[in-house]
């Protein structure tokens, strides 16, 4: 029977150390992905994340997720905008996608609520002032026990610092590390005019919609009267 040496023995050890080394920098190695999210600003916000090329092991392991759903992300922003006393906000969604492909999905909700997005309409100009405020971004997201986002830290330079790319669009510059790539957009209506950023909020004019110009019409008054003489008229020929 062979003998080991003291030396054999000394390299027993460090192989073991060296295998197990190998075995944490395969179990931590980077997840690379890429979030990109538009937000598409009218009367609401229609936003839209695509969570894009992720690792097979994470894509799995979402699509399998109970918890992971088309409500999923509206509700984080709604609970945590709640903590900060904004409680006048709403929000709609459509069923997620998903690309096997590519191991992508999309996520797609609109939000809505005066503490996010509320307007004036000054009469004299006949002009919609929209102020929208951005700071529902901020949150933390857990696409799967093992890969987090955390949305507050990546994205917490205001918005009057983010890259104007023309007049009604300002995003948040691709930041990428050996994780995740992510950048953001908000695009406003092309009709806006006035635009201005300070911090976290928005705010531009639009031209009014027709409801506006309407009621604010003498034709409105004219229209009301007109509908009192006939009914009038008709009231006096049924008796």
């Amino acid at each position: 029977m062979h003998k080991q040496t003291g030396e054999e023995l000394m390299k027993k050890p460090v192989l073991t150390f060296a295998f197990l080394t190998a075995l944490l920098i395969v179990s931590v190695a980077p997840v690379h992905a890429s979030v990109s999210v538009k937000s598409t600003i009218g009367d609401v916000i229609y936003v839209t994340y695509d969570f894009e090329n992720l690792d097979p092991s994470v894509y799995s392991e979402a699509m399998a997720n109970d918890q992971f759903n088309s409500t999923t992300i509206p509700q984080i922003i709604k609970k945590n905008l709640e903590k900060q006393n904004l409680t006048r906000v709403n929000y709609g969604f459509q069923p997620n996608t998903n690309d096997d492909a590519t191991n992508t999905i999309r996520v797609s909700f609109y939000l809505g609520g005066s503490d996010i997005i509320s307007f004036t309409l000054n009469r004299t100009i006949m002009r919609r002032t929209y102020q929208v405020k951005t700071e529902w971004r901020k949150f933390q997201f857990n696409l799967t026990s093992s890969f987090s986002i955390d949305f507050a830290q990546v994205l917490a330079e205001p918005v009057e610092q983010w890259q104007k790319i023309n007049q009604t669009a300002y995003i948040y510059p691709s930041e990428e590390n050996d994780i995740l790539e992510i950048s953001f957009q908000f695009a406003l209506p092309e009709e806006a005019t006035q635009v201005q950023v300070e911090g976290d909020t928005i705010t531009y004019e639009v031209p009014p919609y027709f409801e506006d110009v309407f009621l604010n019409s003498p034709f409105l008054i004219l229209t009301v009267l007109l509908i009192i003489v006939v009914i009038v008229l008709i009231y006096r020929k049924l008796k």
